[in-house]
């Protein structure tokens, strides 16, 4: 707990107002979403891949539809995560993305790669997201693979309250420059390396029982001995991982020497190691304690920074008490979840970090777990998950060496004890604790060490609500004295960097307890950090609370204590004792008990008596409170404030909620030297209550204050006297509950002549209350405060009965004033007497303004009154009346603004048009078809200019875009209208009516549920008397006040036209993570439901809607736009809805009625659609503020108020002649309006508005978000005309016709059978994205021995295309369960892929390029100019579209990634990835000559052809080689050319030496005979 004296300087307004709360992890659990699109993947490794990315958080997983045949998919699709735990268990959790190949229902498909980090750093992102960022990719089986490619993906973290503020995501290019974008917390750099993190387990010390006593005697009776009760292991958890150490049986020392090694990218986005002590179990493990690592607070990341490095240090794990029990309910304790009440043990670790070199041929993947040798330590392989190995015993004295430490600390005053256990004797229990034979605890009561007994409590003086322990003069002290490593310097250490920062995480010693005891009972406890009391003799060491008197608060913070106590403590080595009284306030002497052991050199005092006291006047001034915590079920509160100081209190009296009084706290003795006293005052502690006619007292909050002191011997005057009234923070719990104002003087007394009188005015009707005496209560003055009562809205029952004849009653410092009674509320809920006004006396100052109250109560029958809700506004600053400023800083040079661009300014745009266009750049066309032009034209071109700027607008973003000369403005508003306008409170404001008790709990109990209704009115409060000129400047008249030339407040019929343009972000309302929405609109108790033209399966639906109602204000003003699912069975659930008051708008003098058009014509896509042209409202305005003007001149001027506009004065109408008009003119003046003196505002432009779609289901949680606007219409003028046509584009339907005519150099994949020659049969496969089940194939060019390859063959694909999304639109059924289509919008990119054909297995996939078709580089005139630079250097390449183009022919080169060439991935990175997606090239797989053709449909209607080489307007058969041909075809022709063309010379020379032999043969054969006839003469 932390102590009240830094309280009291925090909140006294010594140093700012934060939360009374201590620094722990929140254990309060609280609704949070996490939301992730997957936008698209690029540079995936692998050949062919079948992608799926798979997104995790802690134990939840969901998936992307698989896309084929891509190493570049793109999804799009959005997945949200909702959860409801306490923050730090969000914070940790582990966010995985994943990319899975081949993965369907039978198989789990192989993990290509992924990427991680934990929810916590999405959180510390500004506005809490990653928006459109580049996640690399790693290989966790294989540390030294590389980067695996890129997810591109959206990731937001929303609570409740949390407002997203997403970049717009209508128009997405792939102009991402991917380096530039990687998925990183600023300051993280590009590259990181592999390394290991090591968390070496040594031993523990000091574990808990863990089991009941009635085991241990089981136990004993079968083994024979009574053994340990406790299994101890160690699990660390780290990125999603974790590993542990074995278990040590039946040890509460256990001894591991083990170490956990993570290996983790550094630096690593998961920020925090845990590291808890369980104890094994059969039926279930149980955490013993946990402790949290911080990686960010023992490393530097600066340029002589270091790795995380720890220890050896010994870390102590807190928790619950370790008394054992069968159900411990304060588990949640142990598992690091809240401040643990209790030591639970210490543990010795040290944590390391070291990069890994992954070229090192000594690093090898592993998985699993291991446990080695110790003589192995060194030879520890590379892993990817945890590992375990054994360590060598570390030596005692690398911990530090032991000493004996000695803790005092004496007990000076124990106040505010509850009543409820004032009643027993109260006894004081301080512990250090590590392990039953190392320390020890003392109580006050321990006969050992202090003969005291148990205290009987006193009542407190003058209040019987609290009690308080009889030290007086006697002071109770105590002391421990135990053995620990000497490890100051690391507490040393810490407790300077305290001075600059809390940095040092490395504690050695255990935490200090306090327990207060009843009846040998643990009541409360408070915790002192044992660094803040460790004693140094060098003062930057010492710790901040050592030798020092402290106030430490016994109980939960900010709400109802157990006690108050002020106590001294000193921690240090026993050698130092010497000094461990110097802190104490002079005055005392020493109490010593006798020695009972000759082992102390000296005995510290069991007590410290005081003989030296001062005797105080303490001047409590209660002045006042406000914004305090509605504890009645009115909506408000009746406070009384307790002021408690020493053993002293008093209470005031109860009024709502100004006291003006005195409480006098008479006597009071303070001991210890007077000087000390004045310098450091006790605090004063002062709670404010809500008094109940029935039942007690309910508590309110607690806030604190130290008191000015004034010795007798000087003088009390200025500056210090008399103080002055300060506001004091109120909190409840960690909230805050309200304001105190007040002063405190602490006098000292030597005799009541020497005190200052009380001076002030006496209150005979308060009796002997006394008021705040002059000099310190306010200067008042007499002020008038006006009401304008306009009306009631939005009235709940009260006791089940209908609210029918309401009134408002204002109340202000004891005066008010009461409206009109609503006679029939139902009727007319607005007031027939417009202003009334009442006079009060105030303070000068406004800071020190009273509240006022606004009270709606029902009249009902027989004179009775019932209270329906109630206001508190807090602040009148707002209201005070302040005169015009008739000037303006820049009024003189807003009238040379003109709206058109002069001529020459055109001819200047029209030449930078002409300008050539840069590298990279797509060629567009000089000029746009005006009739092509429509209301979306100006949408996207908004949402374009809207994506350039986001980094320099926050919320309002002006958008322009020119086309023929005719500029047109669209404004969008990221956020509600009313954000932007505050509220369109200008001059009718609007207050929340509330009644019930306020709730504690933020997500149980919200304010908007204590709504009851809203009163509409304003005020207006100023200080008598008001001056003549004042009253003639606002035409001043006696009825209306300063409410002069307001509307009245009739009903007034009103039509009310809603445009709803789309909505985006949609929370799933579906299993299947999607939605079918559709709006409803409901006005008062029309209701317009759009259910038939629900969206199938779209959380970003389109709907481009208009819908008109009419409506009567004030009885139907509250406009309620919904998003409902469509379900085929049961009912439609509620997505999300808004809000929006339409009769602020309506009423505002922004004009918030139909949004100013930036230029006025009269035809066109931007006709003008207000019935009113900007002339008649310029003169309308004028009338109304009483302006002179418009008057129009020659030259293109207008004069309005002394002010000149120039502008256009001609107009084009249907038919292209030019009128002369001051409209022009006039709208140029109503764009300037807000720089009018007196009266001018700005003016509602056109507009969209983003509003946020909320659920009561899920309060504070934004469902979705939805643009629309609203225009509205008095039925009593003129009729707007038709509601402009915002419907969604349809998709224009499109063919395309690829000719692949040839292809050169593909890689040869085959080996020839017979002679072993490299070919391929090659053919090519093409395929426009989204549309891979229209997937057409070329015919096989066979046995191509050089790459080459023709075909002349012909694909054809029609497709659904929208030109400002440049998105093809897909409209099909997601499965055969379906039961409509779902519409899908996707880039438009053609796949082109070479393939070698096999007969007898799987073809083989040899190269591919992905053409974006809006941005792809213009094809290689030949085959030799064709090379892998086109891929390499894309950002320098001029780029086309075909969708200007039209047709375009050339060579493109095909490409793909050898898996092993791992090192070209990290070196081979595109700066820049534009038209060819997703490969990193490793060579060039062949080049191939394509013709691409778009054409409309219906010119493609014109002009038919076929697939293939088919009719109509076939092509011409390719001329192919001989070699082409299939053996089985023609098996003669493949034999002559596979034998004698290749081997036709060894053939002639076998057949001429076969010939040869044959000659010889037969000359050898016929000879002999021959011979024989020759020498016979035959």
């Amino acid at each position: 707990m932390e102590d009240l004296d830094r309280k009291a300087l925090r909140l006294g307004g010594f140093g700012g107002l934060d939360p009374d709360c201590i620094s722990l992890a929140s254990v309060t659990a609280v609704t949070t979403n996490i939301s992730i699109t997957v936008v698209e993947a690029r540079q995936l490794v692998g050949l062919n891949m079948d992608p799926v990315v798979c997104v995790e958080i802690g134990e939840d997983k969901k998936y992307t539809s698989m896309k084929e045949s891509t190493n570049c998919p793109y999804y799009n699709e959005y997945f949200v995560f909702d959860f409801h735990v306490p923050p730090d268990v969000m914070f940790d959790k582990i966010l995985k993305l994943s990319v899975i190949h081949s993965k369907n229902l039978l198989r789990s498909g192989t993990l290509v790669g992924t990427f991680k980090l934990d929810v916590g750093t999405v959180y510390s992102q500004p506005e809490h997201q990653f928006y459109h960022k580049w996640a690399m990719l790693s290989d966790p089986d294989d540390i030294t693979a590389g980067c695996k490619g890129y997810i591109k993906c959206d990731i937001a973290v929303v609570g409740k309250g949390d407002n997203i503020k997403t970049p717009h995501k209508a128009n997405e290019t792939d102009e991402d420059d991917i380096e530039g974008n990687l998925l990183l917390p600023e300051g993280v750099p590009l590259e990181r390396q592999w390394a290991r993190f090591y968390v070496k387990i040594y031993r523990a010390e000091g574990l808990p029982k863990m089991n009941t006593s009635i085991m241990a005697n089981v136990k004993k009776a079968f083994i024979g001995e009574n053994r340990d009760l406790v299994d101890p292991y160690v699990q660390v958890v780290f990125a999603g991982q974790r590993g542990k150490t074995s278990v040590q049986k039946s040890s509460y020392e256990p001894i591991w020497n083990e170490q956990v090694v993570f290996t983790e990218m550094f630096p690593p986005l998961c920020k925090r190691i845990k590291v808890q002590i369980r104890d094994s179990d059969k039926v279930n493990d149980v955490a013993i304690g946990t402790h949290f690592i911080d990686l960010r607070k023992i490393a530097n990341d600066g340029d002589k920074g270091f790795l995380p490095t720890m220890g050896p240090a010994w870390v102590n794990m807190y928790g619950s008490t370790r008394h054992y029990t069968l159900i411990d309910e304060h588990q949640d304790l142990n598992e690091g979840l809240g401040e643990g009440v209790s030591f639970r043990a210490r543990l010795l670790i040290s944590v390391a970090v070291e990069i890994l070199d992954t070229t090192s041929t000594e690093i090898v993947s592993s998985t699993e777990v291991q446990v080695e040798p110790v003589s192995n330590i060194s030879e520890v392989s590379a892993h990817w998950m945890v590992t375990v190995h054994w360590l060598p015993s570390i030596s005692e004295s690398a911990t530090g060496k032991i000493e004996e430490f000695f803790l005092f600390g004496s007990f000076l005053e124990a106040t505010m004890i509850d009543r409820k256990i004032g009643d027993k004797p109260i006894s004081f229990e301080v512990t250090i604790e590590i392990c039953n034979h190392w320390s020890y605890s003392l109580r006050d009561s321990d006969n050992v060490n202090t003969h005291h007994i148990d205290y009987t409590p006193f009542f407190c003086a003058n209040l019987r609500n609290y009690f308080h322990l009889p030290y007086f003069e006697k002071k109770p002290c105590i002391y421990i004295k135990s053995w620990w490593q000497d490890q100051r310097r690391r507490l040393y250490n810490s407790n300077i960097m305290d001075k600059i920062a809390d940095k040092m995480p490395q504690h050695s010693i255990p935490d200090v307890f306090v327990w207060m005891m009843s009846n040998n009972k643990r009541i409360a406890y408070a915790r002192i950090p044992s660094k803040d009391i460790l004693y140094s003799i060098v003062d930057e060491e010492t710790g901040r609370d050592c030798g020092k008197v402290k106030a430490k608060g016994f109980g939960p913070a900010g709400w109802t204590v157990q006690a108050k106590m002020e106590i001294y403590l000193w921690l240090g080595l026993n050698k130092q004792r010497k000094d461990f009284l110097s802190g104490l306030p002079n005055g005392f002497e020493e109490n010593k008990a006798p020695r009972t052991s000759p082992c102390l050199q000296s005995v510290p005092p069991v007590s410290l008596v005081y003989n030296s006291k001062s005797v105080f006047q303490l001047r409590a001034h209660m002045y006042q409170a406000r914004s305090l915590f509605a504890a009645d079920s009115s909506g408000l509160s009746d406070p009384f404030a307790r002021v408690f100081f020493s053993t002293h209190s008093q209470v005031t009296e109860t009024l709502c909620p100004t006291w003006d009084q005195l409480l006098v706290f008479e006597d009071v003795e303070l001991f210890g030297e007077a000087g000390e006293l004045r310098d450091d005052p006790p605090i004063i502690v002062v709670e404010v209550y809500d008094q109940d006619t029935v039942g007690k007292a309910e508590f309110i909050g607690r806030t604190f204050a130290k008191p000015i002191t004034k010795m007798c011997d000087e003088h009390y005057g200025p500056p210090r006297f008399p103080p002055q009234l300060e506001y004091y923070q109120i909190y409840r719990g960690n909230s805050t509950a309200g304001d105190l104002l007040a002063a405190f003087e602490l006098l000292q007394v030597r005799g009541r002549a020497e005190l200052p009188p009380i001076d002030g005015p006496t209150d005979s009707e308060r009796g002997p209350i006394l008021p705040v005496p002059m000099g310190i209560r306010p200067i008042l003055s007499r002020y008038r405060i006006e009401v304008l009562f306009w009306g009631l809205r939005d009235l709940k029952r009260v006791n089940l009965a209908l609210v029918d004849r309401p009134r408002v009653d204002i109340e202000c410092a004891g005066r008010g004033v009461q409206s009109a009674l609503i006679q029939n509320y139902k009727k007319n809920p607005n007031f027939s007497t417009l202003v009334k006004w009442f006079e009060v006396d105030l303070p000068e100052n406004e800071l020190l303004h009273p509240p006022l109250n606004v009270r709606v109560v029902d009249c009902r029958a027989f004179g009775r009154y019932t209270l329906v809700g109630s206001h508190a506004v807090t602040s009148l600053r707002r209201f005070i009346y302040s005169p015009p400023d008739k000037t303006h800083n820049n009024w003189t040079s807003a009238g040379r603004r003109s709206l058109l661009y002069p001529q020459n300014e055109e001819k200047e745009e029209k030449k930078k048009k002409k300008k050539k266009k840069k590298k990279g750049e797509v060629e567009e066309d000089d000029e746009t078809d005006e009739s092509m032009l429509d209301w979306w034209s100006k949408y996207f071109a908004s949402i374009e200019t809207l994506m350039e700027v986001r980094d320099r607008f926050c919320y309002i973003l002006f958008c322009s875009v020119q086309f023929y000369s005719v500029q047109f403005h669209s404004i969008l508003f990221y956020s509600e209208l009313e954000a932007e306008y505050d509220n369109f409170e200008d001059w009718l404001h609007t207050f929340n009516l509330y009644r019930g008790k306020a709730g504690d709990d933020d997500e149980a109990a919200l304010d908007d549920d204590r709504i009851v209704g809203r009163f509409k009115g304003s005020m207006c409060m100023y200080k008598l008397p008001l001056s003549e000129e004042i009253t003639r400047e606002v035409g001043f008249d006696p009825n209306m006040g300063m409410f002069q030339s307001i509307p009245h407040n009739d009903p007034i019929n009103v039509l009310v036209r809603v445009f709803v343009v789309r909505a985006t972000d949609l929370h799933p309302a579906d299993v299947n993570g999607k939605a079918d929405p559709y709006v409803v609109i409901k006005l008062g108790k029309s209701e317009l439901k759009d259910k038939e033209n629900y969206i199938s399966k779209q959380l970003n639906p389109v709907f481009g809607k208009a819908f008109d109602m009419e409506a009567t204000f004030p009885m139907e003003s509250m406009l309620t736009v919904s998003v409902y699912d469509w379900d085929l069975v049961g009912t439609d659930d509620l997505i999300g809805e808004t809000k929006i008051d339409l009769e602020n708008r309506f009423y505002s003098k922004h004009r918030a009625t139909c949004g100013i058009a930036n230029s006025y014509s009269v035809h066109g896509y931007n006709v003008w659609r207000d019935p009113m042209k900007p002339s008649q409202i310029l003169a309308k305005l004028c009338k109304e503020g009483k302006l002179d003007g418009p008057h129009y001149g020659p030259g293109g001027r207008v004069k309005v108020a002394n002010r000149v506009f120039m502008g256009a004065t001609e107009i084009e109408d249907e038919n292209g002649l030019k009128k002369q008009t001051d409209e022009h003119l006039a709208l140029t003046v109503l764009k300037h309006w807000e720089e009018i003196p007196r009266v001018g505002c700005k003016l509602i432009p056109e507009h969209v508005e983003t509003r946020p779609l909320l659920n009561p289901d899920h309060p504070g949680i934004e469902q979705g978000r939805i643009e629309m606007w609203v225009d509205m219409f008095p039925m009593d003028m003129p009729a707007p005309g038709p509601a402009i046509d915002i419907s969604p584009r349809k998709p224009k339907k499109y063919e395309l016709r690829v000719i692949i005519w040839n292809t050169d150099e593909v890689i040869l994949e085959d080996d020839d059978y017979f002679t072993g020659e490299k070919s391929s049969d090659i053919f090519v496969r093409g395929w426009l994205k989204g549309q891979q089940e229209d997937k057409q194939d070329t015919d096989v060019h066979y046995h191509s021995l050089t790459g080459e390859g023709n075909f002349n063959w012909r694909f054809v694909y029609p497709f659904d295309y929208l030109m400002a999304e440049e998105k093809i639109v897909i409209s099909k059924k997601e499965s055969m369960f379906s039961w409509d289509e779902t519409e899908y919008k996707i880039p438009a990119r053609l796949t082109l892929q070479v393939w070698d054909a096999d007969h007898f297995s799987a073809d083989d996939f040899l190269g591919a390029i992905e053409l974006d078709l809006n941005r792809f580089p213009r094809g290689a005139k030949t085959a030799k100019q064709c090379s892998i630079n086109m891929v390499q250097n894309q950002a320098e390449l001029p780029c086309i579209s075909i969708f200007k183009q039209k047709r375009v022919k050339g060579w493109w080169p095909f490409v793909a990634r050898d898996e092993n060439d791992e090192m070209e991935l990290t070196v081979m990175r595109p700066t820049h990835t534009h038209w060819i997606i997703g490969i990193i090239v490793s060579s060039s797989q062949g080049k191939v000559e394509a013709e691409l053709h778009l054409m409309s449909a219906e010119e493609a209607e014109k002009s038919p052809v076929g697939l293939g080489r088919n009719e109509p307007d076939p092509l011409e058969k390719p001329n192919r080689p001989d070699t082409s041909l299939m053996w089985f075809v023609n098996p003669l022709k493949s034999i002559r050319y596979f034998i004698w063309h290749n081997y036709r010379w060894l053939i002639l020379k076998a057949l001429g030496l076969l010939l040869l032999l044959l000659l010889l043969g037969l000359f050898l054969y016929s000879f002999p005979g021959y011979l024989v006839k020759k020498m016979l003469g035959a």
